[in-house]
C-alpha cells in the first residue's frame, strides 16, 4: 500500500528498467453459473480481470452452499479458496482461476494456489455482526483511488467509492502476494543469473569480508490508496558494476513492510559492495499489488541492463536506460515505490528516496 511515482523519480539504476504490469485486454463478462470454455480464463487475463471473475463466482447459485461457511472464516483470517469444499463446478472454476493467475504473474504453472478471500477491512466487523449482507469485490490495483466494483450476493454489480472504508462489509478476492513474491522473486534470479547480471562475489577483497549498507530504521510515506487494499509485499534492487565490468544486480526482500507511514527497524543489510567492483551502488524499491509479472520485468531489467557499459569508474547509467525505455512504460507504474542512487560503502544517517516517498536510517556495516 504504497505510492508509486512516474518518470520525474527515475534516477536509479533499476527504477527505469522495470515495468512490472503488462497492459491486456481483460476478459468479456460472461455468465459464470457453470464454467463453460467460453468463461474459462484467456491468456489475455490480467489479474484484476480474474479476480474479478472470481468474485461474480462467488455470488453465483453454485457458490450458495460453501459461501457462508468461507465468509465466515474470512472475517476473521485470509482463507485460500483452494481450501474450501465448493462442489465440482466452482472447484473447477477456482483451479483454472488459480492457473489463469500464475500465467499472468509469470509464475511456474505448478499448482500453487494464490486466489484467497478476506474480510476487507477489521472495521467492517460491527456491521456484519449487525447482520448487515456483505459484499463482494476483486482487491483494487489500480494507483489512483476511483470507484470499486463489487457484487451483491445475489450477483448484482455494485458500485464504491474507492476513497475511505466502504459503508458495507466487503470481502476481497486478492492474490496472496505474500506467498507469490518469493516464487516470484526465484523466477527473477534463476532469468538474471542465466544472462550473468547476478554473478557471485569476487574472492578479491572479500576472503577477510567486506562492507555492506544496513537499514537501521526505514519508513514509507502515505499512499492515498484505497481502504480495501491489504498489506504491502515489498522488495528491493540494488544495482552496480560487477568485477567483471557488467551490470550486477541483487534482490532483497524485505517482507516487514506491511504499511505506510509506519516506521520500522530491522537491522537488514541491503547493498552488499562484495558484489561491486566500485564501493557504490543503487537501490530501489517495489511493491507487488498483486498484478506483477515477474517474467516480464526480469526481461525488462535484462534487455536494459545489458547494454550499459563500465567505463572505468562508477557512473549514474539511468539516463542510459531510460532511453532504451518506451515512453509507453511511464504510465502509472503501479508497484514503485522509492529509490536510492549513489550509496556508498561510508554512507551514514537518514537519506530520503528521490520520490520523496520514504527515507532510510542507514549506516556502514563490516560483514566478517
Amino acid at each position: 500500500m504504497h505510492p508509486r511515482i512516474s518518470r520525474l523519480a527515475a534516477v536509479s539504476l533499476t527504477t527505469v528498467a522495470l515495468a512490472l504490469s503488462t497492459s491486456m485486454t481483460p476478459a468479456q463478462a460472461t455468465d459464470e453459473s457453470q464454467p463453460t470454455d467460453a468463461a474459462r480464463p484467456s491468456r489475455h487475463d490480467t489479474v484484476s480481470a480474474i479476480t474479478d471473475r472470481v468474485a461474480r463466482q462467488l455470488t453465483s447459485p453454485m457458490a450458495d452452499k460453501v459461501r457462508p461457511g468461507l465468509l465466515s472464516a474470512a472475517t476473521t483470517a485470509a482463507v485460500d479458496l483452494s481450501t474450501i469444499d465448493a462442489g465440482p463446478a466452482l472447484e473447477r472454476a477456482i483451479a483454472q482461476a488459480n492457473r489463469a493467475v500464475l500465467a499472468a504473474k509469470g509464475l511456474p504453472g505448478d499448482g500453487t494456489s494464490l486466489l484467497q478471500v478476506r474480510l476487507g477491512h477489521p472495521d467492517m466487523r460491527a456491521a456484519l455482526a449487525r447482520g448487515e449482507a456483505p459484499l463482494i469485490a476483486p482487491e483494487p490495483t489500480d494507483d489512483v483511488v476511483k470507484p470499486l466494483t463489487a457484487y451483491a450476493l445475489n450477483g448484482t454489480k455494485i458500485t464504491l467509492d474507492g476513497d475511505g472504508i466502504p459503508q458495507h462489509p466487503v470481502f476481497v478476492v486478492e492474490v496472496n502476494v505474500e506467498k507469490a513474491v518469493p516464487l516470484g522473486l526465484k523466477v527473477m534470479r534463476a532469468m538474471l543469473d542465466a544472462r550473468g547480471l547476478t554473478s557471485a562475489m569476487s574472492d578479491v577483497g572479500t576472503q577477510a569480508g567486506y562492507w555492506a549498507n544496513k537499514v537501521t530504521a526505514i519508513r514509507l510515506g502515505y499512499d492515498h490508496e484505497p481502504a480495501l487494499k491489504g498489506a504491502a509485499e515489498i522488495f528491493g534492487i540494488a544495482g552496480g558494476f560487477g568485477f567483471d565490468g557488467h551490470v550486477r544486480v541483487d534482490i532483497v526482500t524485505m517482507p516487514y513492510l506491511d504499511y505506510d507511514n509506519v516506521t520500522y527497524y530491522p537491522n537488514q543489510l541491503i547493498v552488499r559492495y562484495g558484489y561491486y567492483k566500485y564501493n557504490f551502488a543503487d537501490f530501489v524499491m517495489y511493491e507487488d499489488d498483486g498484478d506483477t509479472n515477474y517474467q516480464l520485468l526480469a526481461t525488462f531489467l535484462i534487455d536494459a541492463l545489458l547494454i550499459i557499459t563500465d567505463l572505468g569508474y562508477f557512473i549514474p547509467v539511468a539516463n542510459a536506460i531510460i532511453d532504451a525505455m518506451p515512453d509507453s512504460w511511464w504510465t502509472d507504474d503501479p508497484d514503485y515505490t522509492d529509490s536510492w542512487y549513489t550509496l556508498a560503502t561510508s554512507t551514514s544517517g537518514r537519506r530520503y528516496g528521490a520520490a520523496n516517498n520514504g527515507w532510510m536510517d542507514i549506516q556502514p556495516h563490516w560483514v566478517a
